[in-house]
């Protein structure tokens, strides 16, 4: 029985983690006014760029892998590709002043269909079955701490993931003190709040906006990597990153806008996701009526912060609208 919890808690984190990356990065963008839905397209474009880059390294060093090195070209490639697909999100409603709404459902179908194409192609060409394995690379990604296996069930629980999961809990962390105990966080939310009133008071209204766009999409690509190195064990197929990207900005609404409520809340929602896998005799159907369960549970928090109406359980008062400076 123990064992069985042990490995459904395990689960869930895993599970969990790349909500954990997304949410993180969708909640600084949107302290900021911007409500980014291409988050799924920037997550799938971070992963795709982190297996390219883990595919040229691995390519060219023969089966002889630096750790180091395995670990820091496949990141430094995610966090290239996800800014790149931010800073497109950014000038179009940013500096263009398109509709947010509209811009980000299309940068998640142009991110979707970026990576198919790249990572279909690297797939046909050099995988098998349709699918591309970057197993030397994965095995780095998921080393866990030596002493895991030795603790039994709490060090299943506690100790047995790759660093990017231990990262993404940080993450989530720094950035929760970033936003409630520094002037920088101050100033974001004062941007997300009324970005009139933060220019008048003399704050960098644009600068603040592009920064968290920026920011926000590089931690949620870094959710696509963890992804295909960990959770897949560094195989990518197309389609196979499902609907993990809407999740995460789910769990944004369910965390009421903190990071680190989103710690717990990526668990929940990873558990939720999975333990269909751990009830016997389910059916197809009934399956994916559990795989429901996240929305469920984000729409009754929906539901009761609006009727409690605190101003702390309430998105950034300008989240969706551009900011005209000619207006003020």
């Amino acid at each position: 029985m123990l064992s069985t919890i042990a490995l459904f808690i395990s689960r869930a984190v895993v599970q969990g983690i790349p909500l954990l990356f997304g949410s993180t990065g969708e909640i600084i963008t949107e302290k900021s006014g911007h409500l980014n839905l291409g988050i799924p397209g920037v997550m799938y474009v971070g992963a795709v760029s982190g297996v390219i880059g883990a595919f040229f390294y691995e390519k060219n060093a023969a089966g002889d892998l630096n750790p180091f090195l395995a670990v820091v070209i496949p990141l430094l490639s995610s966090l290239l590709g996800s800014l790149v697909m931010s800073m497109i999100y950014g000038f179009l409603t940013i500096t263009l002043r398109a509709n947010q709404n509209v811009t980000g459902l299309a940068l998640t179908t142009f991110g979707v269909g970026i990576g198919n194409f790249f990572g279909g192609s690297l797939a046909t060409l050099y995988g098998q079955g349709g699918a591309l394995s970057l197993k030397a690379t994965s095995d780095v990604f998921k080393r866990s701490l030596p002493f895991a296996g030795k603790l039994g069930a709490v060090g299943q629980i506690f100790f047995s993931y790759g660093f990017m999961a231990y990262l993404a809990i940080l993450v989530a962390v720094v950035v929760t003190i970033v936003l409630r105990r520094t002037r920088v966080g101050l100033n974001l939310r004062a941007v997300g709040e009324s970005p009139a009133t933060a220019d008048a008071a003399g704050i960098n209204v644009t600068r603040y906006k592009y920064g968290a766009v920026g920011i926000g999409g590089m931690i949620a690509g870094l959710g696509g990597l963890y992804f295909i190195m960990d959770y897949t064990c560094g195989v990518w197929s197309n389609g196979g990153f499902g609907d993990r990207g809407w999740l995460a900005i789910a769990l944004v609404i369910f965390a009421i806008w903190n990071p680190d409520i989103g710690i717990l809340g990526s668990v929940l929602f990873g558990g939720l996701y999975v333990v269909y896998l751990f009830i016997p005799g389910l059916g197809r159907s009934s399956q994916e009526l559990f795989k429901m369960l996240p929305y469920v549970v984000t729409l009754l928090v929906l539901i009761v912060t609006s009727l409690r109406k605190k101003r702390e359980t309430q998105p950034p008062m300008s989240l969706g609208l551009s900011y005209f400076r000619e207006d003020r």
